[in-house]
């Protein structure tokens, strides 16, 4: 019987790998570097080398091994086709089949924030449930949605994109995406940090963020802890536009629990009291229950959702 799975994040940078047990224990995990030269040609050959050469270390025969899960920075359709991946400099291809030809291994494939939100499911926040919203809160705002422990990639594989739900029409900032009032303008840690400089250089209030040269996420989070004014005041806007975004999330899928992620996430309890408070103002009665919790697998949380894909 397989005993042994491979768990796969590519990152725009380094592409994490994980060899687990079956049952979910991590063995071992490395970093390769993603070589996007050539439109990306070199990613998935160094990821089949690298697998290949773990196998040996550890003297694993490929009977014994059920697969890879492969998370990928872009739309992934069900059958592992990718949607265009511009930070790889990939088009339009299955990248599924193309590593699993490589390999002569099974291989699943999916939207790497999907794959994070299943990691999470399965061995992270949301432990325990089945029906769940993963939120990561970074540079952007990206977002897993897994029902009845099935990730939920969509027709396009932008399944789970909450991060460009339009949550404010007379907005006339754009996104990276192209439109205007996306969560991800408000929400993320770019987005408090615009919100920032533009209330700065429109009021003349006294605040600690004046005094720092680069203002970031991080310091306006503790400013708030320390009782500043302006920041409570941009805290509570973050809360405020992700609670309400959340709670339309929650008239769609009805999950058991919120697991909130990425680097905006260490701010803690002052951050998801902010967004509970908003989300059960604007919740629909049947959903104010709804958990929330913080992710707990950091950046192995695509990893464990690569082999999650495959167990699954």
């Amino acid at each position: 019987m397989s005993k042994y799975v491979f768990g796969v994040d590519i990152g725009g940078t380094t592409v994490k790998i994980g060899l687990f047990s079956k049952e979910g224990e991590l063995l071992d995990k490395w970093e390769i570097t993603t070589r996007k030269d050539e439109g990306g040609s070199y990613i998935l050959s160094d990821i089949a080398a690298s697998v290949e050469a773990k196998l040996a270390e550890k003297e694993i025969s490929k009977e014994d091994v059920l697969g890879v899960g492969m998370g990928v920075p872009g739309p992934v359709k069900d059958d592992g086709t990718v949607i265009k991946c511009v930070n790889l400099g990939w088009g339009i291809f299955n990248a599924a089949e193309a590593l699993s030809d490589l390999l002569k291994l099974p291989v699943k494939a999916g939207n790497d924030a999907n794959m994070a939100a299943l990691g999470e499911m399965w061995q992270g926040g949301g432990k325990g449930h089945k029906n769940v919203v993963c939120v990561t809160l970074g540079t952007g705002v990206g977002g897993g949605i897994i029902i009845n422990g099935k990730m939920l990639a969509g027709v396009n594989g932008a399944g789970g994109e909450i991060g460009h739900m339009t949550i404010d029409t007379d907005e006339q900032d754009m996104c990276n995406c192209g439109k205007c009032g996306c969560l991800e303008q408000y929400a993320s840690a770019t987005g408090i940090v615009r919100m920032a400089n533009k209330f700065l250089s429109e009021s003349d209030k006294p605040s600690r963020l004046r005094e720092i040269p680069y203002i970031s996420a991080k310091e306006i989070f503790d400013s708030a802890k320390t009782g500043d004014v302006i920041s409570l005041n941009l805290v509570e806007e973050l809360g405020r536009r992700l609670g309400f975004a959340l709670a339309s999330v929650a008239c769609v899928v009805d999950p058991e629990v919120f697991v909130i992620g990425g680097g905006v996430s260490r701010a803690g309890e002052i951050l998801t009291d902010t967004v509970k408070k908003y989300y059960q103002q604007y919740a629909f009665h049947a959903c104010k229950n709804t958990g929330f919790e913080l992710a707990k697998l950091g950046n192995d949380a695509g990893m464990y959702g690569g082999a999650c894909a495959v167990l699954a």
